[in-house]
């Protein structure tokens, strides 16, 4: 029986994904889905705690204030109201929108890629895709710049409310990534990281640059002209600048720009000038923010701080996003992916500061001064728990797919969520059957309720935990030549997988399963008819770190299933 108790639905539940998912015919889709085999899940529930203790006083905030796979931010005012996006590489639905009125409360209010003619993911790795989405409002128009990698480049998409609808792309020339909007009265520049002029002169060799953007048109014009060559000095040969914000302040042009890696060397680098053309000098105290200078064994580390954005509060006030990294070890595992931080900014002689070097990032920092916001029904840091009952007709804006699908595969209805068993994980020019949860917490337990009866060897369905396509854990009901059973697989960075631990089970019905993970382990437990059996334990979860899976994303929890038979 459900627990009533335990509901907690978002405040804004989205039609998004699953209107991307079926196609004009809306009646035929949900008919294929049911006439296909399918696996039903009752319901989904999450709870996860911190490993660090944060104790709060009333005038605090939590870091991160975007726990999980949450990189990259950019944030935005508007009047009185912020506006923050991420990247999401190939998942879908992808750059998600999020809000606040004080900084440090967000709740999401959509995506802004939600339709799968907006962008075409097949064919790409989960790392590839959207990367680096910057936000900005001009004239009563909001308006997204980013890039998607390996699916055409550079693109921009506007919308006059940011809870969507979102334009389709409109795909702008010029090369790089990580493209940022800066506006100057009616005029506007985008400025972005690409290669340098001529050959680079070592590995990781890139350039800031800036040109024009014809915003009445969108479109780029005029001359490009390179800002940054390399970095604060290229002597040092700098590595992987990028990420660049302008902001102009009194009668100085900033530029703000990531240098390090997205690694344990990340970095916030600051330049200014008096044309937003150039030249742009570095300041003498960067890196204005990093944590590479501290000892990766220290208690509860956050690490990787960079690719920030400065916002102004009504107020006066400056305040930094970016994103970094919490290890649950010293040789850098982490398996949630990259971060949302926030810290104030401070302004001396002319220059920006965010924290002194050999300074760790604190985990409580007091408040911006900005109005009392109450904490959104769905938490975004800190310990909490949520539960998914599927009893909507849509799913909630943080469910996500892996690239985006041709045709629906799943329905909700009934109080459950009925998937359709289709694509397997590796098979890259579609999208699995599969939709999950970010993992927020290092300590975090997911549990769900599966009825399925496969019919052919190979079929499978219960709960992944995936990285990428190569890096997951997939713990369910599957039939061999032997029978039926209940196991766990993984894949380590590898196309094959490996079998952990199997059980023979006959009662295919409301089988709770229930994946925990603490750190750098995991374990895996089903009950049935109220027994509890736990399948496997202690089982090394480090392969879903991104120091073993690679990438640039956090692990996604949740449902999946897939029929050998196509």
């Amino acid at each position: 029986m459900k627990n009533k108790a335990l509901k907690l639905y978002t405040s804004v539940l989205a039609l998004a994904f699953t209107a991307a998912c079926q196609p004009t015919d809306k009646a035929s889709s949900i008919e294929e889905t049911q006439q296909k085999k399918t696996a039903s899940f009752e319901y989904f529930s999450y709870s996860g705690q911190t490993p660090e203790t944060v104790e709060l006083a009333d005038n605090q905030y939590q870091n991160p204030i975007l726990a999980g796979y949450y990189p990259d931010p950019s944030v935005l005012r508007v009047d009185e109201d912020y506006y923050l996006v991420n990247s999401s590489f190939s998942h879908f639905p992808g750059i998600p929108v999020f809000h606040s009125k004080d900084l440090v409360n967000w709740s999401q209010i959509g995506n802004a890629i939600d339709r799968s003619d907006q962008l075409d993911f097949s064919g790409l790795t989960v790392s590839r895709g959207v990367f680096a989405p910057d936000i900005s409002y001009h004239d009563g128009v909001f308006y997204i710049v980013t890039t998607c990698v390996d699916c055409k480049g550079n693109f921009v998409i506007t919308a006059d409310n940011p809870t969507g609808p979102w334009s389709d792309p409109i795909w702008l020339d010029f090369d790089g990534i990580d493209p940022s909007i800066f506006w100057e009265g009616e005029k506007a520049y985008i400025v972005n990281n690409d290669a340098p002029i001529g050959a680079p002169i070592y590995e990781g060799h890139r350039a800031i640059w800036v040109q024009e953007f014809d915003w009445q048109n969108l479109k780029m014009v005029g001359e490009r002209t390179l800002l940054i060559n390399g970095g604060v000095d290229i002597i040092t040969e700098p590595v992987w600048i990028e990420g660049p914000h302008i902001l102009k302040r009194d009668n100085y042009y900033y530029l703000t720009a990531a240098e390090g890696g997205t690694s344990v060397n990340h970095s916030q680098t600051i330049f200014r000038s008096k044309d937003v053309r150039g030249p742009f000098l570095p300041a003498d105290h960067n890196p204005i923010l990093t944590q590479r200078d501290l000892a990766p064994d220290r208690t509860h580390p956050i690490s990787a701080a960079g690719h920030a954005k400065f916002v102004e509060t009504q107020n006066g006030e400056w305040w930094a996003t970016f994103l970094s990294t919490r290890p649950y070890d010293a040789e850098d595992h982490y398996n949630i992916g990259r971060e949302t931080f926030l810290l104030p900014v401070s302004w001396n002689d002319g220059w920006p500061y965010i924290l002194p070097a050999g300074e760790a990032i604190p985990f409580a920092h007091a408040k911006p001064n900005l109005p009392a916001q109450a904490a959104p029904a769905l938490p975004l840091t800190g310990n909490f728990s949520y539960r998914d009952e599927f009893e909507r007709s849509a799913l909630s804006q943080q469910w996500v797919g892996v690239r985006n699908p041709e045709s629906a595969f799943y329905s909700v209805e009934n109080g459950a969520l009925n998937l359709r068993c289709d694509y397997a994980f590796g098979d890259l020019s579609h999208a699995p059957s599969f939709i999950g949860r970010r993992q927020q917490h290092h300590i975090a337990t997911a549990t769900t309720s599966l009825s399925y009866t496969p019919q052919a060897n190979g079929d499978q369905a219960g709960l992944v935990a995936i990285q990428n396509d190569t890096s997951l854990v997939f713990f369910g009901i599957e039939k061999d030549e032997n029978g039926t059973n209940i196991v766990v697989r993984t894949k380590d960075n590898s196309d094959n997988d490996t079998l952990l631990a199997s059980a023979p089970i006959t009662n295919l019905e409301n089988i709770d399963l229930t994946l925990s993970s603490d750190a750098g382990l995991m374990q895996f437990e089903y009950t049935i008819d109220g027994a509890q059996t736990v399948l496997a334990q202690d089982i090394d979860a480090t392969l879903l770190s991104t120091a073993k899976a690679g990438g640039f994303v956090g692990t996604i929890i949740g449902p999946y299933c897939h029929s050998s038979v196509q």
